[in-house]
């Protein structure tokens, strides 16, 4: 969740089990009362469908009421936010990274905690970054060494797309597993870097 005007934002994102707000201007402010309970009143809310003033009311990182405020009583051990003349919106979903990505020599300038800190200081809660197996590689090898690099450094909540650099029989049932066990729900395949990661049509076609 992130609150905005033309001075200064507040980002609300869960990590774990604990909430944190952080300032965009990276100011740290304490996102957790004695009950972990956070209540935003007169913001405008702005949802798939408009924007409407109203209270939020969070508990334990979780969005339980939105509405006029009228028929909510604020729980004891609250922190409150008066988000007046700010607008509240939802944590936004960035959906193509590449964190730590090792490529023609060199590697990408962020890592994963840097760039999840940077997304989360201007309200993106979601990353999606992509795992790229070199040729040859196990899929399910590739996907758990980007799991390791991004588990221990991830500031947000994140996901992984999985390109296909090659293909074979095991590739196509690597691909079932994730699917169905890891729960990778994207692949993408290359249309350029021939003779690197690029896909012929015959491939493209079975895939």
């Amino acid at each position: 969740m992130h609150l905005w005007n033309n001075s200064k934002s507040l980002s609300f994102r869960k990590l774990s089990s604990k909430s944190l707000l952080t300032m965009a201007d990276g100011s740290p402010t304490s996102g957790e009362s004695a009950q972990n309970r956070l209540y935003i009143k007169r913001g405008h809310v702005v949802n798939h469908d408009g924007i409407q003033q109203a209270d939020i009311y969070i508990e334990d990182g979780t969005i339980r009421y939105v509405g006029s405020g009228a028929d909510f009583v604020v729980p004891g051990g609250c922190r409150t936010i008066d988000a007046a003349g700010l607008m509240v919106i939802p944590g936004g979903i960035d959906p193509h990274t590449h964190f730590q990505l090792e490529f023609g020599g060199t590697v990408s300038v962020d890592d994963f905690y840097q760039g999840t800190k940077a997304a989360v200081a201007g309200g993106t809660t979601t990353i999606m970054d992509f795992v790229i197996p070199k040729k040859g590689e196990s899929l399910l090898e590739a996907y758990d060494e980007w799991r390791c690099r991004a588990d221990t450094k991830v500031v947000c909540d994140y996901g992984l797309h999985v390109a296909i650099t090659w293909w074979s029989k095991s590739v196509r049932d690597e691909m079932r597993i994730l699917c169905q066990e890891r729960g990778v729900n994207s692949f993408k395949c290359f249309m350029a870097y021939k003779g690197l990661f690029q896909v012929n049509d015959s491939e493209l076609y079975e895939i």
